[in-house]
């Protein structure tokens, strides 16, 4: 290289290292900004340093979480898009939820729906992805679901922030806003550069939903940080409300120096908020936030991310004592919370729990779903609300007077006048909230295909327990309803026919029909001779009775032929059985004969208990090896299919 070559040379590479280094000097910024939460500004710079070509897993995980964590889904789908496609092997499975999520906003569902399914490959276990893989049709159940609220005309909303929504119990309605008041705005929060919220209140017209000009809420409640979410007792003179960690003028941050949420208390002296005091599981390492009180008082729900929760945030619940005093927070648990977000809870006088979350599986965003009190006084799985109130974007906050049918809830849909706005609605409908799946089909002859009217289907549980019984219509069809992740037995005869039975499953799917079709095959006792010394099994043209080597239980496909036993016996009462049992030639002889003496007393228990047969019908006893089918005795060469042949069960006629 000569100098003026090697002069070059050594200025470009001065150059591009100067370049790097203020690149770096600039990611270091932006991710400083990044790291406590100021998501518009980080995102500026980051946004710098793509336009400039450069790429990295990182810088498109943040600029992605920029726009995801500011709940604008629909610009994170780009960047998390590049980083899917360039980064496939070595992002975090989360980010494939959230790239889901982000799809969803843009009504990209069949997209959304495979990455979903790349991303419970990869994890396993998760929550989120069970949900699901048991709802695949949820666009389905949704659909059904919608249509059950009608929205209303509202014109409270300002061009900030405007959510939280509760009622105060005094024909009023009060609601977080980062609109500011007396003409003046809080300071501007970093993570979104919006004022910070203030709590405000708006005289409510019942009929309609209609709210009246909004004003600042009275008393000590305001501060220069965000208030918000708030939940009031039935004489509406105590106030739960969520604050950022500040306390008789001190702010408060955990270990990391980020100020994080809390949940406070006042009571109304007058007209004014008074007795401002934070509840004592509050902690400065981790949230507690978005209090929703039970109509009696007795309950406290609320959103955490403390220790034991399962994702970014879960639903616990506090017992209050009379006193005034709490019990210790408890999770939700696995049914309602998943390692996504479950937020902003709220129980109506029912006791029914709405809530928002992105972990079960919805149109995109956070959607509203609702748990309702089983008898057993736990939570019932949740059930998305549909359409209205849900969309593709953040919907969330839902509050609803169960006796007006009045309710509002908070989104950031397009359409809206600031970045969060209000929404009443009006319920038309009742919302479908118990799981309801049924199995349908048609009875045929299996051999000219022909629908058979009039056959009879029996509905059992897996215990071959009747739960209902019905006969086909004049097209050979049947149903039942039936309850979800549940085992059934399906049962169809009919005279002259052989009768035949289907195990069938139910699944976790909230709306769902089976479809099941039974062909009967001709045979049964109609028009035969039937004598002592005949088999039954024979008569009835069954699969043999087999068991397993050494064991004495019944088979799953031994229940199905010893179901067609019992039918039988049901349908001919004069009929009683003998039941011969025997084993293989491996093993010694006199094991073998205690063997099949417990292979016979398990068949007959089995008859008499599931099919509810008079003992005096049913005889048995054990015959060892001494009756073979077949060359395979002791000592010579047989397969294990040949050996199995031996290990069976007769029922001969004795009357």
């Amino acid at each position: 290289m000569n100098l003026k070559n090697y002069v070059v040379h050594l200025s470009l590479c001065v150059l591009v290292s100067s370049m790097m280094y203020a690149q770096d000097k600039r990611l270091e910024k932006a991710d400083e900004s990044f790291n406590r939460f100021a998501f518009v500004d980080a995102r500026k710079i980051y946004l710098k340093v793509a336009e400039s070509g450069y790429e990295s897993l990182d810088l498109f995980k943040k600029i992605g979480d920029s726009y995801y964590f500011n709940a604008q889904l629909e610009e994170a789908v780009p960047w998390y898009e590049k980083l899917t496609n360039n980064y496939a092997e070595e992002i975090d499975p989360e980010y494939l939820f959230r790239y889901s999520q982000s799809l969803k906003s843009v009504e990209r569902y069949d997209e959304a729906d495979q990455i979903m399914e790349k991303f419970n490959t990869l994890t396993g276990n998760d929550q989120r992805a069970e949900f699901f893989m048991n709802t695949r049709d949820y666009l389905k159940f949704i659909e059904m679901q919608s249509g059950k609220f009608r929205l209303l005309k509202l014109s409270v909303n300002s061009k900030y922030s405007d959510y939280a929504p509760s009622f105060n119990n005094q024909g009023q309605l009060i609601f977080a806003s980062s609109r500011g008041g007396s003409g003046m705005s809080k300071t501007v929060h970093e993570w979104n550069e919006m004022p910070f919220l203030d709590l405000f209140v708006s005289d409510m017209i019942q009929t309609n939903g209609i709210l009246q000009t909004p004003k600042k809420l009275k008393g000590k409640i305001n501060t220069k940080f965000h208030e918000s979410s708030t939940s009031f007792s039935q004489d509406g003179k105590t106030v739960y409300f969520t604050r950022n960690n500040y306390t008789k003028r001190k702010l408060g941050s955990n270990t990391q120096g980020t100020i994080l949420l809390k949940i406070y208390r006042a009571t109304l002296d007058e007209d004014k908020w008074t007795n401002i005091e934070e509840l004592p599981f509050n902690s400065n390492e981790y949230s507690v936030a978005h209090p929703a009180l039970s109509a009696d008082g007795k309950k406290l729900y609320f959103a955490s991310d403390m220790p034991d929760s399962r994702g970014l945030s879960d639903l616990y619940v506090v017992d209050v004592h009379e006193d005034g005093t709490f019990g210790s927070p408890t999770n939700l648990g696995d049914k309602i919370n998943t390692e996504g977000r479950e937020t902003f809870p709220y129980v109506s006088n029912s006791g029914r729990l709405y809530f928002a979350s992105d972990g079960h599986i919805g149109l995109g965003g956070l959607d509203v779903f609702v748990a309702v009190p089983e008898e057993s006084g736990a939570l019932s799985i949740p059930y998305n609300v549909g359409k209205p109130v849900n969309s593709d974007e953040d919907d969330f906050t839902f509050v609803l007077n169960e006796d007006t049918k009045i309710g509002y809830f908070a989104s950031n849909r397009s359409g809206g006048k600031g970045n969060d706005d209000l929404y009443s609605f009006k319920q038309t409908d009742e919302l479908i909230t118990e799981c309801n799946q049924y199995v349908t089909g048609i009875v045929t002859d299996a051999t000219s295909k022909d629908k058979l009217v009039e056959a009879e289907v029996i509905l059992m549980d897996d215990r071959n327990n009747e739960l209902q019984r019905t006969v086909t219509d004049n097209k050979g069809r049947y149903k039942f309803d039936l309850e979800c992740d549940t085992p059934y037995i399906v049962r169809a005869t009919k005279e002259s026919y052989n009768p035949t039975e289907t195990i069938l499953a139910t699944n976790n799917v909230l709306e769902y029909e089976h479809s099941l079709a039974l062909q009967l095959t001709e045979g049964g006792l109609a028009g035969k001779e039937v004598k002592p010394g005949d088999d039954l099994a024979k008569l009835l043209q069954l699969q043999t009775i087999y068991f397993d080597l050494n064991k004495s239980f019944i088979r799953p496909d031994a229940e199905i032929e010893l179901q067609k036993i019992i039918a039988t016996l049901q349908q001919y009462p004069d009929i009683k059985i003998d039941v011969r049992s025997h084993t293989d030639s491996r093993a010694d002889d006199s094991y073998n004969m205690n063997l099949s003496e417990r292979r016979a007393k398990s068949t007959i228990k089995y008859i008499i208990e599931r099919g509810e047969i008079d003992k005096s019908r049913v005889t048995g006893k054990g015959y060892g090896e001494t009756n073979l089918v077949n060359k395979c005795a002791n000592d010579v060469d047989c397969s294990d299919e040949e050996h199995q042949l031996n290990r069976r069960s007769e029922f001969i006629v004795i009357k």
